[in-house]
């Protein structure tokens, strides 16, 4: 049984919320904070995390075209993203979700649902990769 923690990368510009985010994930994940897209495409050029929690407004580039990015990199584009954000708007919410994104949830969050919700994602990718590897096999 892997008793391994699993790695979730959080990027958001606001350091108060990242902080709130690494908090309330941090007994149950190995959490890695970035403080911008720039800095998590930096940190992804060494450590693979199993999930990532992509904010939608950032100046720079934003959570939009970070994941446009991510989905652009043949060695990025299977991490899972889930939009974690105050941006409320609907259109915002489709383009996520039309961009490869699991999910969009608004801040503030509640930390028990974000940890269901986190835990439901880790265990369908991994579940999704069975298969994978199991086609694969046959």
């Amino acid at each position: 049984m892997n008793t391994q923690k699993k790695r979730i990368m959080v990027v958001d510009d606001n350091v108060t919320n990242l902080n709130a985010c690494v908090y309330s994930l941090m007994d149950d994940f190995d959490v890695i904070p970035a403080t911008s897209a720039e800095k998590m495409f930096k940190l992804l050029a060494k450590i693979r995390p199993d999930l990532i929690l992509l904010d939608v407004e950032m100046p720079q580039v934003d959570g939009l075209e970070a994941m446009r990015r991510l989905k652009s990199d043949q060695g990025l584009s299977s991490i899972p993203v889930v939009f974690l954000t105050a941006t409320a708007e609907s259109e915002s919410e489709v383009t996520g979700l039309e961009l490869g994104a699991l999910d969009y949830i608004t801040k503030p969050f509640s930390r028990t649902l974000l940890l269901r919700r986190l835990g439901n994602y880790l265990e369908l990718t991994e579940y999704r990769l069975g298969i994978r590897r199991h086609g694969a096999q046959a």
